[in-house]
């Protein structure tokens, strides 16, 4: 099963690895504010016991994560600095639980099963929602943890520039939004040259609306499990680690 952690939502579903696909209907909760890691975890518990599910649970998150252990907090409360995700969701839910950055957990579901399917070089994976996920991948392996969301553009950070978020606050037409994904897309070109660029998150739902306007150097492809990637992804990486 796979569980993904957002800063808006926490939604999971068991998912059939051999296919890549969730295998019952997702089940979403609103992310709790304060998303302190009591709070969080007992969602993801809700989450789990909704499906009554007993096996091992893959789980992401929006932080760079190392061995279970959740580094940072930047859509989250900064209580998870620290803190050992996989430990504590593990006791909580007593099942096995793996935890991984949430882009990373996207890029795996796209590179095993979509847009990325069997493509080598640099392929960055870039999820568009309440911030900006990045999934770095060389010749179909994962560089974990790029955390490039956060890299610098005009003084300021990425993802506040460029995240779905901002263009639904701001309320962008898609042409203005276009254009700020399109710069955020040739600041990772003039550092990384990447083959491939795959646009996943909640945007990538709506990738025909700008996408199309988006002029860069590298090809540029909507996320064909859209925003079940992390899901599919997650449960993959629970798979792996048994």
């Amino acid at each position: 099963m796979g569980v993904d952690i957002g800063g808006t939502g926490i939604k999971g579903a068991p998912v059939d690895i051999h296919k890549g696909e969730l295998a019952g209907e997702r089940y979403r909760i609103l992310t709790p504010h304060p998303a302190t890691p009591k709070a969080v975890a007992e969602v993801v518990a809700e989450v789990v016991e909704h499906f009554t599910w007993k096996g091992p649970v893959g789980a992401t998150f929006p932080a760079v994560v190392k061995d279970g252990m959740t580094l940072s907090a930047a859509n989250v409360d900064k209580g998870w600095i620290g803190a050992n995700a996989a430990v504590m969701f593990t006791e909580r839910l007593e099942m096995p639980v793996t935890v991984l950055n949430d882009a990373d957990a996207a890029g795996i579901a796209e590179m095993r099963f979509g847009a990325g399917r069997d493509r080598k070089g640099v392929v960055i994976v870039i999820t568009l929602g309440t911030g900006i996920g990045c999934g770095m991948f060389l010749d179909g392996n994962l560089v974990p943890n790029t955390e490039l969301g956060h890299i610098e553009i005009d003084g300021k950070d990425a993802e506040t520039i460029a995240a779905d978020s901002v263009r639904e606050r701001k309320d962008l037409k898609w042409k203005d939004y276009a254009k700020r994904v399109e710069l955020y897309i040739r600041r990772l070109d003039s550092l990384l040259w990447p083959d491939l660029v795959i646009i996943g998150g909640g945007a990538s739902k709506k990738a025909d609306k700008f996408l199309p306007l988006i002029d860069v150097r590298p090809e540029v492809v909507p996320a064909e499990l859209q925003n079940e990637a992390g899901i599919v992804g997650a449960a993959l990486a629970a798979a792996d680690a048994q």
